[in-house]
């Protein structure tokens, strides 16, 4: 009985062993709805540069799984390699942090379709881009009528409607700066002062800066706004 028991034990202690430690503190889970075959790419950007971090083959399945060794919140992209366009509806970004992001989509509508959940950087991403639309369809509004305006050489409505493009552009900019400004203590607010707003004022970005919490300055995206101020300062 003893043998038993301790055989038994073994038994258990082999099975633990075996199982495989995750290989990052990401774990992102997902399903590509309709996708039966193809293959999906986990990127970053490295310099100027789209680079792969992880590759995952679908063949029949549409789940899909990925380990990542994330160090600092930033940005990633999956990347649907469909075997027959590579166009930027096959590249869906997600602000991505240490824990669990799922992501749910399908294959008719990769980007549109997407649903991410588990990041609040994520969340506070989508929230800015809600807003952050209504800005960019006010400004092709504009550009239309501006067309217009030049096609039947209406010089008071193109200067009319250039000052309505230059408030647009400024309303969008200074929300912008208040959204980081609101969430100082996410590493959303120093990537949108450098993908967002980076032309703006520098006296703009140093209010963001000096707002952020120490533990966002010392984020990834939190050490490159410090560093790209200090570096404009210098030029000036």
């Amino acid at each position: 009985m003893k043998k038993s028991i301790l055989t038994f034990v073994a038994i258990l202690l082999i099975a633990s062993c075996d199982k495989k430690e995750p290989k990052g503190n990401l774990h992102i889970t997902g399903n590509v709805k309709g996708l039966k075959e193809g293959t999906l790419y986990i990127q970053k950007v490295v310099d100027t540069a789209l680079v792969a971090i992880d590759t995952i083959k679908i063949d029949g399945n549409s789940h899909f799984e990925s380990d990542i060794d994330l160090k600092s919140p930033e940005m990633l992209y999956l990347f649907l390699d469909r075997g027959v366009s590579n166009s930027l509806d096959n590249n869906l970004m997600f602000f991505a942090e240490p824990g669990i992001i799922n992501i749910e989509t399908n294959l008719d509508g990769f980007l549109s379709g997407a649903k991410i959940t588990g990041s609040k950087n994520q969340d506070l991403y989508e929230e800015y881009k809600k807003t952050t639309s209504r800005y960019k369809d006010e400004n092709l509004s504009l550009i239309e009528k501006k067309f217009k305006a030049i096609k039947s050489k209406n010089l008071r409505a193109i200067d009319s409607i250039n000052q309505l493009q230059d408030l647009n552009m400024k309303r969008k900019y200074l929300f912008a700066v208040n959204f980081a400004m609101n969430n100082k203590d996410h590493e959303i607010a120093p990537y949108i002062a450098l993908a967002e707003v980076y032309d703006i004022n520098i006296k703009y970005l140093d209010t963001i800066k000096n707002a952020m919490t120490p533990e966002v300055a010392e984020s990834m995206y939190g050490k490159k706004l410090i560093q790209y101020i200090n570096t404009i300062k210098k030029a000036n």
